[in-house]
């Protein structure tokens, strides 16, 4: 007699209806009300100060008719030489006083603290109008065998511009140099010395190319800030885009509109040397950070293409 035996699997499933498949979920973005709210309120205050400049008797004509007036270029050519120069002594000054500062030389770390706490601690105005009256105090500039000229003809508004912007821009260089190199850790100083180099060549080659990550940032905010601070060279009668400007106001009679025309000029190469000092930033990123930040180009994009799938999920 034989009979049929069947193993029965303790872990199968029992019969029953097939599964069905879920419903996709709907995904419905969350309404932010606070942010529609918050852009009226700032479109209304945006109409209101547009309304209220539209109120004044103000010739907007007089922007374009002089906008490439022969003396307006010469002004803005005159702005970005002494901006390029002021800063070219400013950061040149600055990383030597950074590195006397951070000397063990007690009497060279005194010298340059003693220089970043004077040109710090007084306005750069006033140090431009020091500058230009030393005339009173000096008849001449005596430098011995080397130099002698009448103090009137050696500072001129040029050198007094150049002077005054540059020296000070070297005591705030300084300070962000200073703590650029602060931020290179110790121990590849170290390393470096017990590679047998000296203290020279590992600040050029170790030291400083670390350090660029955190100078540069600040270093191009200062140079837009110079570029608005050159302004201020019209107090010694240097002509710059600032004081040609207030030239051509006065003469016209259209103050104001040519008070317009340099701001509009200063937001143009502000807005130029801002993405210059991003794609700058960008560049000595590498190596920092795992991904780059975006171009605006890229943001730009993303953003078009985040519209773009929100609007294929409400539909």
């Amino acid at each position: 007699m034989s009979a049929d035996i069947t193993k029965k699997d303790p872990e199968a499933t029992p019969p029953g209806p097939a599964p069905t498949r879920a419903a996709p979920i709907k995904a419905v973005p969350v309404r932010h009300y606070g942010r529609y709210v918050s852009a009226l309120i700032a479109l209304a205050a945006l109409g209101s100060v547009v309304y209220a400049f539209s109120q004044g008797d103000i010739n907007w004509g007089f922007i374009p008719d002089y906008f490439f007036n022969d003396r307006i270029l010469s002004g803005v050519r005159e702005t970005l030489i002494l901006t390029f120069l002021s800063m070219v002594i400013g950061v040149v000054g600055g990383v030597l006083l950074a590195v006397m500062r951070l000397s063990k030389n007690p009497v060279v770390s005194s010298i340059a603290w003693f220089y970043i706490w004077f040109f710090r601690g007084t306005p750069v105005l006033v140090q431009l109008f020091v500058w230009f009256n030393l005339g009173f105090v000096f008849e001449y500039m005596n430098l011995g065998p080397f130099y002698k000229d009448e103090w009137s003809d050696f500072m001129t508004p040029f050198l007094t511009a150049l002077l005054g912007l540059g020296l000070n821009e070297a005591a705030y260089m300084a300070e962000i140099c200073r703590a650029g190199l602060l931020s290179v850790d110790e121990g590849q100083t170290e390393a470096a010395h017990a590679l047998g180099m000296s203290q020279g060549k590992t600040l050029r080659r170790i030291v400083l190319p670390q350090a660029m990550r955190v100078i540069v940032p600040p270093t191009g905010n200062e140079v837009i800030n110079m570029l608005k601070t050159t302004s201020l060279v019209a107090a010694v009668q240097y002509y710059e885009l600032f004081k040609h400007a207030q030239d051509i106001g006065m003469t016209s009679g259209a103050t104001v509109e040519a008070l317009f025309l340099a701001a509009t000029w200063y937001l143009i190469l502000t807005s130029v040397l801002s993405v210059g000092q991003y794609y700058i930033e960008r560049y000595y990123a590498r190596g920092s950070l795992r991904q780059l930040p975006q171009t605006p180009w890229q943001k730009v994009r993303a953003h078009l293409t985040s519209l773009s799938s929100r609007s294929e999920v409400t539909r």
